[in-house]
């Protein structure tokens, strides 16, 4: 590639955080690689060709698009030759830096490019392990044992041995090796100071013990509560015994805690098989018009390893994605070994393809929250952004005659026949979720969809007019709608004297047409300018659908009413089983494991419901 190239190549990669990678595709003699390449380059070549060429480098960055837009003017002769040598790019995006940083290494570790600095002691990051054992042991390790459960990895060891010291706290759960374990007759030292309840002699049975190593997975599977709830009650408990160095302890560790999910790496659980390397893969779709991208992320042992894309012609009709991944899933796995576990977006549908996948063990799960739907959402997201795409914004700007749109946001109502009623605020900057900016809205109770964007709009428009909204004023609205939905958004800001809109707009989802103020396009299914809409309209819908949920179970359920129960016990009782319908089908043991649930009360919720 010459500077030109990279600069082109780079004005189509997004601004976000992520991996990139220049890459060798075409093929070159060994007399031209030793001639372009001087002794400065010490050392053997790693034979890394195959069908997707050979990988030279591998970067992260906070702006994809700026770091590789600097290799144009290259800042040493060893960097020039290896951008000279490049004839591709590839790249992923992820959702923090954090993120970034760990599949560089990942990759960097895989590929071994060899115009990156490797490590020679080729270190990974630590994860956190529960051993298979009868009585499992917790334990941060870089190298998990043979059965084990690990999660991980993470970026900053201290944060994850404050977090096991919690959970060994709360939970009791244990630390010492094997042969400390076995054949004791009296229990240890941590024992005496809280940090295990000593299943090794029995002073707790091996029943409680699993529930509380259950309890503990389940905070490394994104479920804080876990343990924030515990070490918060702990924490008032001192300040309220005016123990207020313990307390100023336990509120240091709470916050800890509470952030581990956001800021101590990005965790990834897959249990491990006989071979010591469980493997998962994560499928995202992305159809536009007559094709269809399917971004794939794998995982081995808890570590996420690889990216790819693949491009298939999408099918006709009506469940497109679901289409898409019945045919992806057959003719990708048909020559290639199948991980232990695959995690969809959404079921594929095909009776065939789920026996063949059944019979060959692997575990199929469409996740609805956590961790694992984290994963989904980036395979999702890196479906969407796919290289050397089309200039989405411009096209959409040319279209519609208002200048280039660089900040959209988009708005959907949800609502079950008028109850427990919801707006979303979702925000694109240059074509990609901007998550921060994202906003929801409870609205009153009202079985009117045009009254509804009206209340939603409106409250968008007074904080803005008020200067109450910190964000920046959109360049256009997208309401999810038809042209009802839009004359109500209009009379909102037409009302609020807001002037921050270049545009407004609503897109049909029935139709798939745009509806302006003065007429209504159909633009082809393949048109640039439709695909950028239809991600933020369907990224409000599931916004906005995801809070009604939530809403929707907080606010009525068949534990409203029942004698004992009322909203803080109620949300405990969500958390810990998932559902109404998980409650109802827990027996009364189980539902007195919950904190606030005495007999009398459980036996009620169990007759009840």
């Amino acid at each position: 590639m010459d500077a030109d190239e990279v600069r082109g190549r780079a004005s189509d990669l997004p601004a976000e955080p992520g991996v990139y990678q220049f890459v060798e595709r075409s093929a070159r003699s060994d007399d031209e690689r030793a001639s372009g390449e001087a002794a400065s380059d010490a050392g053997s070549e790693s034979d890394l060709r195959g069908g997707d060429g050979t990988v030279l480098y591998v970067g992260k960055a906070v702006d994809i698009r700026d770091r590789v837009r600097s290799y144009a003017d290259a800042r040493s002769e060893r960097i020039a030759r290896m951008v000279e040598r490049a004839d591709d790019l590839a790249f992923a995006v992820t959702d923090t830096e954090t993120q970034a940083l760990l599949l560089e290494a990942n990759l960097v570790k895989r590929h071994q490019p060899r115009y990156n600095v490797r490590l020679k002691d080729d270190k990974s990051y630590p994860l956190v392990q529960f051993t298979d054992h009868d009585a499992p042991r917790i334990e941060v390790t870089r190298d998990p044992d043979p059965g084990a459960v690990a999660f991980g990895p993470y970026t900053d060891k201290g944060r994850v041995e404050t977090v096991l010291k919690a959970i060994r706290e709360v939970y009791g759960l244990r630390g010492c090796s094997e042969h400390k374990y076995r054949n004791r007759d009296r229990p240890c030292l941590d024992y005496e100071m809280g940090l295990c309840t000593a299943p090794c002699t029995g002073e707790i049975g091996a029943e409680q013990y699993r529930a509380d190593v259950e309890s503990a997975r389940r905070f490394f599977e994104g479920e804080t509560g876990a343990l924030a709830d515990p070490v918060r009650r702990e924490m008032e408990q001192a300040a309220q015994a005016q123990e207020f160095e313990r307390a100023a302890n336990l509120r240091d560790r709470l916050a800890v805690v509470e952030g581990f999910h956001d800021g101590a790496g990005a965790a990834v659980a897959a249990g491990d098989e006989d071979d010591g390397a469980a493997t998962t893969d994560v499928l995202g779709v992305a159809v536009e018009g007559d094709s269809a991208t399917v971004a794939r992320l794998h995982a081995e042992y808890g570590q996420l390893v690889e990216r790819d894309q693949h491009r298939l012609d999408a099918p006709e009709g009506e469940d497109r994605v679901a289409a898409v991944l019945a045919a992806f899933l057959t003719q990708y796995y048909a020559e290639r070994e199948l991980p232990d576990r695959i995690l969809l977006p959404e079921p594929h549908g095909d009776d065939e393809v789920a026996a063949w996948l059944e019979a060959a063990g692997v575990e199929v799960t469409v996740p609805g929250a956590g961790r694992e739907a984290t994963l989904v959402d980036l395979a999702l997201k890196n479906a969407h952004r796919r290289s050397g795409g089309e200039d989405e914004l411009g096209a959409l700007a040319d279209t519609l005659g208002v200048p280039r749109p660089e900040r959209i946001e988009g708005f959907d109502v949800s609502h079950a026949q008028g109850k427990a009623v919801v707006g979303s605020d979702v925000c694109f900057v240059d074509g990609s979720a901007e998550t921060a900016d994202y906003r929801r809205k409870k609205l009153d109770d009202e079985n009117d969809d045009y009254a509804n964007m009206r209340r939603l709009v409106r409250w968008r428009a007074e904080r803005a007019v008020d200067g109450r909204d910190d964000r920046p004023d959109p360049d256009l609205l997208l309401i999810d709608g038809g042209r009802g939905q839009l004359d109500a958004a209009l009379d909102a800001v037409e009302a609020t004297g807001w002037d921050g809109p270049e545009a407004v707009v609503a897109l049909a989802k029935d139709e798939e047409v745009v509806v302006t103020p003065d007429r209504t396009y159909d633009w082809d299914d393949d048109a640039p300018q439709l695909h950028v809409l239809q991600r933020v309209r369907d990224e409000a819908h599931r916004f906005a659908v995801a809070y009604h949920q939530t809403l929707r179970d907080d606010v009525s359920t068949a534990l409203d009413g029942v004698e004992g129960v009322g909203p803080e016990l109620r949300k405990r009782l969500l958390r810990r089983f998932g559902s109404v319908e998980s409650v109802r089908q827990a027996s009364v043991d189980d539902l007195r494991d919950v904190d606030g649930v005495g007999e009398a009360t459980a036996e009620t919720i169990a007759s009840r419901l």
